[in-house]
């Protein structure tokens, strides 16, 4: 063969090899999951919603995930002004909200993604426990103001402290615990869950509620649904997943109209195997698989198996 066809051969295999390159290339990408979304509501949810983002992004190099909090409250009026995709919520959307939202276009999807035990926690030196519901709710509302009321003799008065009423959490405790009543005088409001934790590790005579995952340094107590049965402790996955906590409750996810593209991809990742079991490592619990189903049959009611 002389140089010439040595040449033309040798730039047909170039043109073939950079043709078929190109095209293995262009199918990796098409491949790769890509996309914004923008994720925003519950500061219980906040640590494990940028986890679960942090994680994802790593496996999809193009996507981007914008987790922020600012209660759920924040989250759900995001929802219903059509101002995200996925709100981040410690507690149910009420049907008021659902209509409100579907007024302005926006029809919302919910998924359960893990579970809290909400806990109810007191300074380490405290020598009490356990308490009743009945108990907290006498001293979130005030009728019960000092420890040796419920068994700490050398106890002070108590110090009680509550999220903020943009919080879901809020919301939660207020509605299941003091079935609506009035918190007691002196409440410090506080933004976060872990300033809570902190004002508790600091305050001897302190009280506090919030997710079980930012428990550090203090003490969460067991609670008894009544004076004759149980009491069960938040920080153990078995009394969540069996409903012996009773103040046990799902965290969600509500998704801005049928999930596709990115926002498919990630709801099922956050569901599958990988997603749920980053839940633990950040303190929160896994679903059970009464969860599994209800979100299966949520995928199913817009189509995907």
């Amino acid at each position: 063969m002389n140089s010439n066809k040595l040449k033309i051969s040798g730039i047909v295999l170039l043109v073939a090899f950079l043709a078929g390159s190109f095209g293995m290339s262009s199918h990796l990408h098409a491949q790769v999951t890509s996309g914004y979304l923008e994720v925003r509501g519950s500061d219980t949810m906040v640590n494990l919603g940028q986890t679960w983002a942090e994680e994802f992004m790593l496996r999809n190099p193009r996507a981007v995930i914008a987790v922020t909090g600012g209660g759920s409250g924040t989250g759900i009026a995001g929802m219903i002004n059509n101002n995200l995709d996925i709100a981040q919520s410690s507690r149910a959307m009420r049907q008021s909200e659902l209509d409100q939202a579907a007024a302005n276009g926006v029809i919302t999807y919910e998924f359960v993604v893990a579970q809290d035990g909400l806990a109810v926690s007191v300074h380490q030196d405290n020598p009490i426990n356990q308490l009743t519901v009945a108990q907290l709710k006498e001293i979130f509302t005030g009728a019960v103001t000092h420890w040796s009321q419920v068994g700490w003799a050398d106890g002070g008065r108590i110090s009680v402290y509550s999220r903020q009423s943009n919080s879901g959490t809020y919301v939660f405790f207020n509605e299941n615990i003091m079935d609506g009543d009035d918190w007691a005088d002196g409440t410090m409001f506080l933004p976060g869950s872990s300033a809570i934790n902190q004002a508790i590790a600091l305050d001897k005579n302190s009280i506090g509620y919030y997710g079980v995952g930012y428990v550090s340094g203090v003490k969460a107590l067991s609670v008894a649904r009544d004076q004759d049965t149980p009491a069960y402790s938040p920080l153990v996955k078995e009394y969540v997943d069996k409903g012996l906590y009773p103040i046990a409750r799902p965290l969600y996810f509500y998704i801005n109209g049928t999930p596709d593209g990115l926002g498919l991809k990630y709801l099922q990742w956050v569901l599958g195997d990988e997603g749920q079991e980053i839940i633990g490592n950040i303190g929160f619990y896994s679903l059970t698989p009464a969860y599994v189903e209800q979100n299966e049959a949520n995928f199913r009611a817009f189509g995907v198996e």
